[in-house]
């Protein structure tokens, strides 16, 4: 433990203003005067209430949004009953505009709320067992799961109650609302299937096995755009994952950092001492020498929503209901319990993507008879089955575009551009860098920034590509920055016409990218698109392919070298070089001015941008992609 005291107390010098206002009172108290507030309006809260304190219990004051309210429900694992879903609807419908939004944390998030509605709203909810205690700030948020836990096939080691038992160690007690240093989020998932995002949590149960026996392998200080760490711990049954999680939350409340609020979770605490010191301090901390880490099991992958059904173990269906953004309603969600009380066990269960699954269901094909089923869909385009996008500018303070429309808006352009009838494509958006739509983990991510046209800042968006959940997860990384948003939808184009054209039968676009697109840099993966998408504008009939046997060895400059010697043959049908040993040393090339008088005719900029490349290396030819992308008008 002392590598973990001299890490706190090196940083242990300040408190940031967050860890100032807990001071101020405890948060049981601003909760104790909500029907005060009630009475009284909007203008008797005080600003640390609103700005702090309410969130501990998932009430939000939206400033985007004035004098209006969200209100996050904590849905444990996602699973809700058809009664449940009657009363978020229901309250949806009186209380706040008829809007819900349903979140990549299995949560649904209630939203035009006045103050003067919110005891009301927050008594019918608790009548039937939901409430947003702990869902926002530093607390314990709510648990994921995989949301067919207990039901599929792939299912090893069912975790519902294993949650349960978790909330049980910190739920409604007053040492643990609002003590962390900072939000703290899990997730465990005892399934081949990865699908609650398993691994980007601060502590993370993923199904594993060790000497023939199934459990779970421990990851810790994961976040949003860090997958986490083996900690090289196997826990074999409910009673060590309860120990584990006991020791690693009681080590984050007493020795995290409480000074720059931007670097206390977890993991920075995990990075200035070591994910091996960490993990011995849990065993300590636990008096349990747990195993080392088994194998994890996570590696199958389903496409199960692509169907729109998954059958369960009892001979049942799940089906799907694709909510594109997760932008619902509070009728939707009626329609839904409905739904799920005629047809199947009236249970429902949230998923990461934004969607849910009605459960048990005999007859899918009447259900999908229903008109419920004319606007959401069970099976979608490949463009908005697997489509995720935070709140955005409407709803956040910190988004920078408005996201869920912008998602929505390019997935229909590409359906129309490019239409798929099969295959899995996760596209998932958040409006800022605090990555609420896990866009790092897409097959292409979208994260909202400024960019510039002619000198005026727009909507822009960062674009990744390459994110994983299958196996321990992984990141994806950028592909082009700061694209301008009424662009990028015909960068994405580009890719999505060579998806379509080289994938192999029903080969999803993880696959795609894992065979075909990972033989190239990220710099050239980024200017192909922006190319074909600009070719494409000008009506010049050419276009660049990727191969999934590029052999460049993502040397940007052979890359590079490579890309201008065959674009120029496709324009001119002739050879830039007659004869080259390397990439770097030209024996004989064409006379720029033929270059010119080739291929200016096309297009000038393409011209310039060939002469750019094709020139000798003497000459200060281009040598990375980011140096000729300028000389064409993207």
């Amino acid at each position: 433990m002392q590598a973990l005291q001299n890490a706190y107390d090196a940083r242990a010098k300040k408190l940031n203003k967050i860890e100032q206002t807990k001071q101020l009172k405890s948060p049981s108290e601003a909760y104790e005067k909500l029907q005060y507030y009630a009475k009284e309006g909007y203008g008797s809260i005080p600003d640390e209430d609103k700005k702090y304190f309410l969130k501990c219990f998932g009430i939000y004051d939206r400033p985007a949004t004035p004098e209006r309210f969200m209100l996050k429900l904590r849905t444990s694992g996602g699973f809700l009953t058809a009664d449940q879903v009657k009363v978020i609807g229901a309250c949806a419908k009186e209380f706040g505009q008829d809007y819900i939004d349903l979140t990549t944390r299995q949560q649904c998030e209630l939203r035009y709320l006045r103050i003067e509605d919110l005891p009301t709203v927050i008594k019918r909810l608790e009548e039937v067992g939901l409430d947003g205690y702990q869902t926002g700030v530093d607390n314990i948020r709510s648990i994921m799961i995989d949301p067919l836990d207990a039901e599929a096939f792939d299912n090893v080691l069912p975790s519902h109650k294993i949650v349960l038992k978790l909330q049980e160690m910190f739920l409604y007690k007053e040492e643990w609302i609002s003590t962390l240093p900072r939000k703290f989020n899990t997730a465990i998932s005892g399934s081949y299937s990865n699908r609650c995002n398993v691994f980007c949590h601060d502590i993370s149960f993923a199904l594993a096995q060790k000497d023939g026996i199934y459990g779970f392998n421990m990851y810790l200080g994961g976040k949003v755009g860090v997958v986490g760490k083996n900690a090289d711990i196997f826990l074999k049954d409910e009673e060590e994952v309860l120990e584990a999680f006991g020791a690693t939350i009681d080590i984050f409340k007493e020795y995290g950092f409480r000074d720059n609020r931007n670097k206390n979770r977890l993991h920075f605490l995990i990075e200035s001492v070591g994910v091996g010191e960490f993990t011995r301090a849990i065993r300590k901390k636990a008096h349990r020498e747990f195993a080392t880490a088994g194998v994890t099991m996570t590696q199958i992958d389903f496409n199960e929503p692509d169907q729109g059904r998954v059958q369960l173990r009892d001979g049942s269906f799940a089906v799907h209901v694709v909510v594109p953004s997760g932008v619902f309603t509070g009728s939707a969600m009626i329609e839904v319990a409905q739904l799920a009380q005629k047809y199947g066990n009236g249970n429902i269960r949230l998923d990461m993507e934004q969607s849910l699954f009605i459960m048990g269901i005999n007859d899918v094909a009447s259900l999908l008879e229903e008109r419920f089923f004319e606007t959401y869909k069970s099976v979608n385009t490949p463009y908005l089955n697997h489509l995720i996008a935070c709140a955005g500018t409407e709803h956040c303070p910190f988004g920078v575009i408005e996201n869920k429309n912008d998602a929505i808006n390019m997935a229909k352009y590409l359906d129309e551009k490019v239409p798929l009838s099969s295959g899995r494509l996760r596209m998932y958006w958040s409006a800022c860098v605090k990555g609420c739509g896990i866009h790092g983990l897409a097959d292409i991510g979208f994260e909202g920034c400024k960019a510039k046209i002619d000198g005026k800042t727009v909507d822009g968006v960062n674009i990744f590509m390459g994110g994983k959940l299958i196996s321990e997860g992984q990141e994806g990384h950028t592909v082009i920055k700061s694209a301008p948003l009424i662009y990028a939808k015909y960068y994405i184009e580009s890719i999505m016409i060579e998806y379509k054209k080289q994938r192999k039968k029903n080969e999803n676009f993880e696959a795609y990218n894992d065979r075909v697109l990972s033989q190239y840099s990220l710099a050239n993966v980024g200017f192909v698109m922006k190319l074909n998408a600009y070719l494409r504008s000008k009506s010049i009939d050419a276009h660049l392919s990727f191969s999934e046997k590029a052999n460049t060895g993502k040397n940007e400059e052979y890359e590079l070298f490579e890309f201008a010697r065959k674009f120029y043959y496709q324009l001119s049908k002739r050879e830039a070089y007659s004869a080259y040993e390397r990439f770097t040393n030209v024996i004989k090339h064409e006379k720029l001015e033929d270059i010119r008088s080739l291929v200016a005719d096309i297009d000038e900029n393409i011209a310039l941008m060939l002469e750019a490349v094709l020139k000798p290396k003497e000459d200060k030819r281009a040598v990375v992609f980011s140096e000729i992308e300028k000389l064409i008008a993207l």
